[in-house]
């Protein structure tokens, strides 16, 4: 079918398909790195010596942490400055960082650039979804905005498989290949997405409330992570640093005349509930994949290659379950086909539970509850964060979509942060990635349930 060719305000001509082409592959990219590092830990580790497991998370959470400090400020940013001038910028940074990331010479300085790239990711993202709910006709939005919240499950397929090839050349590999797509994606962006200049008046976030909010984030990371190597007293000092910092934060924004986050998008209930279920999915999801990565290479006994081959079926059930997720929504109401979805998800992780044992055997212990797993991704993840979005006010599409995607990526940090205390807690492998899946399970089934609250007002019929 042809792309129709939309008027906007600047009398610019967008072809919507190509815009959601562009945005979606800047945003595939950002994400396709979360599921590649997993499948790279091993490698990674091999070539800095002495690094615990504790040590090679913080790949991940440095990416993620940042990544969800940042992406409210940086979307308030956006909704001033512009979305493209946001989108580009970011684009830019996180392939930089990439670039840096492929030549790191030591572990922490890896980290370092990793935070490089989630500074640039977080600017890109907010802008991102913001273009897609004001450049896009309204009759297309939705649609948009659900097969961008499925590039999120395409990168988790493709991630590992790629992944893994890669690592078994050189894990550097994986950031030289943002490097050409951030090129082409950034150069199509000047060309295809047109330039909407916003009317209100730019102004830098608070940048106290930042501060605050990447403190919170970094010190409570940082308890979960460590509670395996640390006294009790260090660990419970760290978390109690976290819970004043986000109070602070809280205050800070009750108070302050221009807060990093505006309290009156709270005031709009889907958003609300879809944010809380969106953090205890994800707090899941990011833990799910870790263990499922560390169960395959660590207690099985395989490659990198072929544990990402291994992943790949249960993300590939997600664009699958997606279409199931649509048909089902046209029928039922969004919070109990989110609900139907996360009761799916803690259903294939007890699966894993019952068949966990040694030697592992991957196609009747694996390979059933993490396809169960990743149908039930599908079903609840586009229309979770197509719901999430649906009433934000058009002023505040960016940072709004920011606030949504910041308790995405500290979902993903909790994961992490909590499964890698779980392993530390037990020293017997098997009964360690039990206690994880329970915890998975669990989470899941707390997003079933808080996914009742995710119910839009129905005034657009």
């Amino acid at each position: 079918m042809e792309d129709s060719v939309l008027q906007v305000d600047t009398r610019e001509r967008v072809r919507p398909t190509a815009v959601v082409w562009i945005l979606c592959s800047a945003s595939f990219v950002a994400m396709l790195d979360v599921f590649v590092v997993n499948v790279a830990f091993g490698k990674i580790g091999q070539s800095f010596r002495g690094a615990s497991l504790a040590d090679l998370s913080w790949v991940l959470n440095g990416y993620a942490i940042a990544y969800a400090a940042l992406l409210i400020p940086a979307g308030r940013l956006s909704d001033r400055l512009g979305r493209k001038n946001g989108f580009l910028v970011g684009l830019g940074v996180f392939t930089l960082g990439s670039a840096l990331c492929a030549v790191a010479p030591t572990l922490w300085l890896l980290v370092v650039f990793r935070v490089v790239q989630a500074a640039g990711a977080a600017v890109l993202t907010p802008a991102a979804l913001g273009l897609l709910l004001t450049v896009l006709p309204p009759e297309r939005v939705s649609g948009a905005v659900k097969v961008w919240a499925t590039t999120s499950s395409v990168a988790g397929a493709l991630g590992p498989v790629v992944g893994g090839a890669l690592v078994e050349i050189s894990w550097r590999l994986i950031f030289v290949i943002n490097i050409p797509v951030g090129i082409v994606a950034g150069i199509a962006a000047l060309r295809a997405i047109p330039d909407l200049r916003q009317q209100t008046q730019a102004r830098m976030p608070d940048l106290l409330g930042v501060a605050l909010l990447i403190g919170a984030l970094g010190t409570l990371s940082l308890g979960l992570v460590e509670s395996g190597a640390w006294s009790g007293s260090a660990v419970w000092s760290v978390l109690g640093i976290a819970v004043v910092l986000s109070g602070l934060f809280l205050v800070r924004v009750l108070r302050h005349s221009d807060p990093v986050v505006p309290p009156h998008l709270f005031r709009v209930r889907s958003f609300v509930w879809a944010d809380v279920t969106v953090l205890a999915f994800c707090t899941a999801f990011g833990a799910s994949f870790l263990s499922m990565v560390l169960w395959l290479q660590n207690v099985a006994g395989y490659s990198a290659l072929e544990a990402g081959f291994a992943i790949a079926p249960g993300p590939l059930m997600v664009p699958v379950f997606a279409a199931v997720g649509q048909y089902l929504i046209r029928r039922l109401p969004v919070n109990s086909v989110v609900a139907l979805g996360n009761l799916l998800f803690a259903a294939g992780t007890l699966l894993l539970i019952a068949c966990s044992g040694t030697p592992v055997r991957y196609a009747q212990d694996v390979l059933p509850g993490w396809m169960v797993i990743g149908a039930g991704i599908g079903i609840a993840l586009p229309s979770l964060m197509a719901t999430a979005v649906a009433e934000l006010p058009a002023a505040l599409s960016a940072t709004g979509s920011a606030v949504v995607n910041t308790a995405r990526q500290l979902g993903y940090v909790l994961g992490v942060a909590i499964l890698i205390a779980v392993f530390a807690a037990t020293s017997d492998p098997v009964s360690s990635f039990r206690h994880g899946w329970w915890f998975i399970a669990g989470t899941a089934l707390l997003a079933a349930i808080t996914a009742a609250g995710v119910r839009p007002r129905p005034q657009s019929a």
